[in-house]
């Protein structure tokens, strides 16, 4: 498996519905400490912590000197693409300018799954053969507690000063020493229109009642991302998905699990639900807002009226990573605005780059508004970050959740 918009993004805290303070919406990602995500996840932690509390990562010899390589990990669909090519232009203008090559792998379709293929080799301090990896708020403060991720030497990153000033400070990585937005997105509902026209006689999905509409029965999917499907179905039953209860919580599981065992949700998925919904499979999702998008004409999205959720994924350095300088000067060169613009205007997410709208102006004029580029107050206003959880609830609801799902 999600989590928008560049100089909106500074604005989030102080405008999604939220009984929680502005400090810890400017903060929240899933949970309130690094600590209890490892916890959680049963994550073995190093013994030995740095001043700050955070383990320290292994470090391998440094490499990027002598080898000029780089190895990155990231989701599918999160990078723009030369359509007749095939070619990545930003990351090929990047070989080009810093003479290092590149291997992209897009090999992160759900947080859990990336981490269950790399954990063994992470808890027993050994390389992963990656030297860059993005991972969503949660999961990356999973890896920073557990001293899987390196800290960052902002000297190779000197337009990581373009960061928004509201991302700068997280809780799972405060001051941001060991990580780097990449984009952001929301948790939306997403569907095909003339599918949707032909099987519920209207074009736009509104609401989670029209999700789950019988007629849809074996064509939906919604998200393994559990922050992002529970937070949607939260807020459709009234809740609100930054501060809820046990009880909420447990009516929502009950919902989930119903549309799952009813067959009315054929499958939880991480970004593969795109090309189910290519195929004809799938008629409606919870999915992600920059999937849609790039999905083309034939689909549209929105957030449900009832609220959908709001998440950041983060670049990070693996520990043991032997090319660190060169994933960092990967870092820099996308904080650039025009670069940052440049892959916006693709993956049509949200960009955490200063700058990026007014660089849109030269890269895509007709993107400078792009709604879930730059959403408009009304989407914001209408976004949720899920609540904060401590050691006890993530590994409850994560629990919960896979039950509810078949695992």
């Amino acid at each position: 498996m999600m989590s928008k918009r560049q100089e909106t993004i500074a604005a989030i805290a102080g405008t999604m519905k939220s009984s929680v303070s502005r400090r810890r919406l400017l903060q929240a990602a899933g949970l309130s400490s690094a600590a209890m995500v490892a916890a959680a996840c049963g994550a073995g932690g190093d013994e030995s912590a740095s001043a700050s509390g955070t383990p320290s990562a292994a470090a391998a010899e440094d490499m990027s000197d002598k080898d000029k390589t780089v190895v990155w990990s990231n989701w599918p669909l999160y990078i723009d693409v030369n359509e007749d090519t095939g070619s990545r232009p930003t990351l090929e203008a990047f070989q080009k300018e810093t003479g290092i090559t590149v291997t992209y792998n897009e090999d992160v379709n759900d947080n859990n799954e990336f981490y269950a293929k790399v954990r063994t080799q992470l808890e027993q301090g050994q390389d992963i053969g990656r030297d860059l990896v993005v991972l969503t708020d949660w999961m990356a403060g999973l890896w920073i507690s557990n001293g899987y991720a390196q800290k960052l030497d902002k000297a190779n990153i000197p337009n990581s000063a373009n960061l928004i000033p509201k991302l700068q400070d997280v809780a799972f990585d405060p001051g941001r020493e060991y990580s780097l937005p990449w984009q952001s997105g929301f948790g939306v509902l997403g569907w095909n229109i003339q599918s949707l026209q032909d099987t519920l006689g209207t074009k736009t999905l509104t609401s989670v009642d029209q999700l789950f509409d019988p007629k849809l029965k074996g064509r939906v999917t919604v998200l393994s991302e559990m922050r992002d499907t529970m937070g949607i179905l939260l807020a459709y039953q009234g809740a609100d998905p930054s501060n809820f209860t046990d009880d909420q919580w447990n009516s929502a599981i009950e919902l989930l699990t119903q549309q799952v065992d009813s067959g009315q949700i054929r499958q939880v998925t991480g970004n593969d639900y795109a090309g189910a919904l290519e195929s004809g499979d799938v008629i409606a999702v919870i999915g992600w807002s920059g999937d849609i998008v790039q999905l083309g004409d034939a689909y549209d999205l929105g957030l449900p009226e009832t609220g959908g959720t709001l998440w950041t994924d983060n670049m990070l350095i693996p520990a043991l990573a032997q090319h660190k300088k060169n994933a960092e000067l990967i870092m820099n060169y996308y904080y650039e605005p025009k670069v940052a613009a440049e892959v916006a205007a693709y993956v049509q997410y949200v960009t955490p780059v200063q700058g990026a709208q007014e660089a849109m102006k030269d890269v895509d004029p007709s993107l400078v508004d792009a709604q879930w580029i730059f959403p408009p107050q009304e989407i914001l206003d209408n976004s949720y970050v899920f609540m904060p959880l401590d050691t006890a609830k993530e590994e409850q609801y994560q629990r919960d959740f896979q039950k509810a799902i078949g695992n």
